[in-house]
């Protein structure tokens, strides 16, 4: 009995000393510059008055769970580490065009999407970036996910000088931190949700670049053009402690063109919403890829995606969210094909680009391939 107690005593002290250096190597490894930093000082005492911060963290108008009634984390874990799912990565090296960002013609309003959901977008000679990634890689962990072969061409350096950064949260595969030190000299203002800016602060952009907004807050880009944060159902978080930044859509008011962008986030009355509030939306570029049943409430569906693109009113519709990383279990063109029958007998156009093709704004005879066809 004794000789039990002394191998039950040596396997504790080994247990618990595993435990500790782990401890101190996930202590020391998430003070690394890509895990961003909280808010604190005035930036925090910004989160703490805003009423959508509760109970010390961010929270959605309506809560509810993060997985679907009938799902548990050990489920999902299961799921993961041991179930095996088809094609959820093409084999293929992806179609793409390089398009010379800097020579786009000054009074050309167009969209070039860099897959997943970053994007660049001239607007009445207003020069836009949303969630660029260009790191080729949406985690913090070398190991981590990694682009399709094909689907990331683009640099920062290909990026022209940008008026306005847009960041819908801090995940990873929305902020990245080498592409955001990459792009802070050609930045002249970043626009993200409360607390946001902390990261941004802590890589080198200075105050004056970072405007940080509530849901239904307005940016003055100049007359008859704004762009307003509003709301969706979705998540935020880059280390151990979550809900400290807010996570944002975008609606873009110019004088010819209204365009919306989802951001990440389930399904909601938030599209009716917004139509009520800012009528007429010609594009709409919402989140389709990266679903799961189980995880529904901050993920749309694709059926979802078409009935609230219906709800918007929108003219046109423009897809992100897909084609550069594997975040889900679905297969890799799974969203462009379930989009695509969903969009059939709708009111609005679906554009399907490859990656890098310029999206003309408005152009409502241009034509788009299903490119993701025939790709192995």
């Amino acid at each position: 009995m004794n000789r039990f107690f002394k191998t039950l005593k040596r396997i504790m002290i080994l247990l618990f000393t595993l435990i500790a250096i782990l401890s101190v190597i996930t202590f020391f490894y998430l003070r690394q510059p890509q895990f961003g930093a909280l808010p604190k000082d005035a930036r925090f005492e910004l989160v703490k008055k805003s009423p959508n911060y509760k109970n010390g963290a961010f929270r959605n108008v309506v809560e509810k769970p993060t997985l679907s009634e009938g799902y548990t984390t050990l489920g999902e874990l299961y799921r993961v580490i041991f179930k095996k799912y088809p094609n959820k990565e093409p084999i293929d090296s992806l179609p793409s065009v390089k398009t010379n960002l800097k020579a786009i013609p000054i009074d050309r309003n167009v969209i070039v999407w860099f897959g997943h959901s970053s994007f660049f977008m001239q607007l009445e000679g207003v020069k836009i970036l949303v969630d660029p990634v260009f790191s080729g890689k949406a985690s913090p962990l070398p190991w981590g996910v990694k682009a399709y072969k094909g689907s990331d061409i683009y640099t920062a350096d290909d990026m022209p000088d940008i008026d306005y950064l847009l960041l819908s949260h801090d995940h990873y595969d929305h902020l990245d931190y080498e592409t955001a030190k990459a792009l802070q000299s050609k930045v002249k203002f970043v626009i993200c949700g409360l607390g946001a800016g902390a990261h941004y602060e802590k890589w080198g952009y200075t105050p004056k670049q970072i405007l940080e907004k509530d849901w239904g807050d307005k940016t003055e880009v100049k007359p008859n053009f704004n762009i307003y944060t509003e709301q969706t159902h979705h998540l935020s978080g880059r280390g151990l402690k979550t809900g400290q930044s807010l996570w944002v859509s975008f609606f873009i008011q110019s004088p010819t063109l209204n365009i919306y962008y989802s951001g990440d986030g389930g399904y909601s009355d938030r599209f009716k919403q917004v139509t009520e509030k800012y009528g007429q939306i010609d594009w709409a570029i919402m989140e389709c890829g990266q679903y799961d049943i189980a995880w529904q409430s901050v993920h749309e569906l694709p059926e979802e995606v078409a009935l609230a693109t219906t709800e918007l009113k929108a003219l046109n519709l423009l897809t992100v969210h897909h084609s550069k990383f594997t975040l889900a279990n679905h297969s890799w063109d799974d969203p462009l094909k379930q989009i695509s029958e969903f969009s059939k007998s709708k009111s609005f156009k679906l554009a399907t680009p490859m990656i890098g093709e310029t999206v003309r704004l408005n152009d409502s005879t241009q034509v788009f391939k299903q490119w993701w066809k025939n790709i192995k």
